[in-house]
């Protein structure tokens, strides 16, 4: 595995953002590396950070940001892929409890995200799932995994999904957590919606939903933590005062060049549905792969796709929890809930589906 220095790190993000020219601008990569330092300074484990060079996959030198916890171990290794708009900094309530002091765990920033290289992804949606597929296999072959289990939340999960479809011999145990991109637009949803909420929305649909962010400059910090408070609150269990730090973190993964997010709105029609949703797709994933949902009672996501996944694949293993008192980000809102499961689920042996 290619090890990669910070100097070399550094270059990802030269000239990568157009808001990094202003004097004012208070974005860089510096705090960016201190915001997720902060942040993993609560995981009590033993872990190393390292970028993994994948070579040419959508650009020529696609480096992918990666943690690692008990890589020494002989358990079954298990990796998360985070959601939208985030990255590894946000498992910090989860790395401990889900390694057990015995399990290989491994976190990656996905490429165009976090501390990650931020390729120019094709604008054919098709394609981009094809460029993300082939990020995590090739990332996979350098880390030198043979089996794991694969748990993705949110994007994550629809990534994680479209991976075991084509490498399903790779994949333990796919866990899905609170994952996007599954259900089919509803159409009655989008007529319910006030005609001016449309015209807003189709009015600045080309641009990348986090733009206000980067255009804040250094007040865009001010503008994740106030508006996205209900974020930080839930790392307050146990990062207490220090939980304005998620908000320090969220912003700088997000006001670097774009090329995720951009790759993410590709995907997505309508108010956030998949183009290609996941429930249409998945007779294609081999049976023998089990799969657990895992979400949060209050979540808006739509909880009845891991009812009617299990009713589809009534020949395989499809199990789903729901964790009271959470909503989307269920591995925070309940994390001990949420790291319970996963570990139960982690020590259970697969089970075995006849051809």
């Amino acid at each position: 595995m290619t090890q990669i220095t910070d100097l070399e790190a550094l270059s990802i993000y030269k000239g990568c953002s157009f808001w990094s020219w202003f004097s004012w601008s208070s974005m860089s990569w510096k705090y960016l590396q201190e915001a997720e330092r902060k942040l993993l300074a609560y995981v009590k484990s033993s872990y190393r950070t390292r970028y993994v060079n994948l070579g040419p996959v959508v650009e020529q030198e696609d480096k992918i940001w990666t943690l690692e916890v008990n890589t020494d171990k002989r358990e079954t290794p298990i990796v998360l892929l985070h959601g939208f708009a985030a990255g590894i900094g946000l498992w910090c309530m989860n790395i401990d409890q889900i390694s057990n002091n015995c399990r290989p765990v491994y976190a990656m920033d996905l490429l165009g995200f976090g501390r990650s290289s931020r390729p120019q992804f094709s604008k054919d949606p098709e394609q981009v799932e094809v460029q993300y597929v082939n990020a995590i296999e090739k990332w996979r072959s350098e880390i030198k995994l043979d089996k794991f289990i694969l748990l993705g939340h949110s994007f994550g999960g629809y990534l994680a999904t479209a991976y075991s479809i084509q490498h399903p011999e790779r994949v333990h145990h796919l866990i899905l957590a609170d994952p996007w991109g599954f259900p089919e637009e509803n159409k009655d949803i989008k007529n319910k919606i006030p005609w001016w909420a449309k015209g807003i929305f189709y009015a600045l649909k080309s641009l990348n939903p986090l733009w206000p962010v980067r255009f804040a400059g250094p007040y865009g910090q001010w503008l994740v933590t106030n508006l996205r408070s209900d974020v930080l609150k839930k790392y307050e269990p146990v990062l207490g005062e220090q939980s304005i730090v998620v908000g320090e973190y969220i912003f700088q993964c997000n006001s670097q060049r774009a090329t995720g997010e951009s790759a993410f709105i590709s995907l997505v029609t309508g108010f956030g549905w998949a183009k290609n949703p996941m429930i249409k797709r998945l007779e294609y994933l081999d049976k023998r792969v089990p799969i657990t949902f895992i979400y949060g009672k209050n979540t808006w996501m739509d909880k009845s796709v891991g009812e009617i996944v299990k009713k589809e694949r009534a020949n395989s293993f499809v199990h789903i929890e729901t964790i009271p008192n959470a909503g989307h980000h269920v591995f925070a809102d309940q994390f001990e809930e949420f790291n319970k499961i996963v570990d139960k689920i982690c020590q259970e042996k697969v089970i075995e589906i006849d051809e």
